[in-house]
């Protein structure tokens, strides 16, 4: 038989295309459409933007507004705060600050979590806004 491939040489290595036992190659646990593959602290991020998009319907000035998330406080103090607010001061804008781990630890299940994150959002934009939370959110406190 004539072959036009030459066989490979024993010391060169070849490409695997299996693993050794013939099963295939590993891939990831979860295809990334799954919420598996959705860190937890993605998912947090995705429920403050929720919240901030359904506040900004009625308040359009808070698009000037920088929301972020973080882990924790950074500064120790004796009550761990959920959110902090920054009024704008020259040349930055204010912020609004969501502490991701201290709002985990005190819900227990997604949903728990989406209304502890709306509240805060609501609490720190009315501290901004120098408003009361039910004017800012209707809706605030009854769900």
């Amino acid at each position: 038989m004539d072959s036009s491939v030459p066989p490979p040489h024993p010391s060169e290595p070849q490409p695997r295309r299996r693993d050794r036992h013939g099963r295939g190659m590993r891939g990831p646990v979860a295809p990334p459409q799954v919420p598996l593959s959705v860190s937890r602290a993605e998912s947090f991020r995705d429920l403050v933007q929720d919240s901030v998009e359904r506040l900004e319907r009625r308040w359009p000035q808070l698009a000037e507004v920088d929301f972020l998330v973080l882990d924790v406080p950074r500064s120790p103090e004796e009550t761990v705060p959920l959110g902090s607010a920054v009024s704008a001061v020259k040349g930055q804008p204010a912020q609004i600050v969501v502490y991701r781990r201290p709002v985990e630890i005190r819900t227990k299940s997604r949903d728990e979590r989406a209304l502890l994150v709306h509240e805060v959002v609501v609490e720190q934009v009315a501290e901004l806004l120098g408003l009361s939370p039910e004017s800012v959110d209707p809706r605030y406190g009854q769900d």
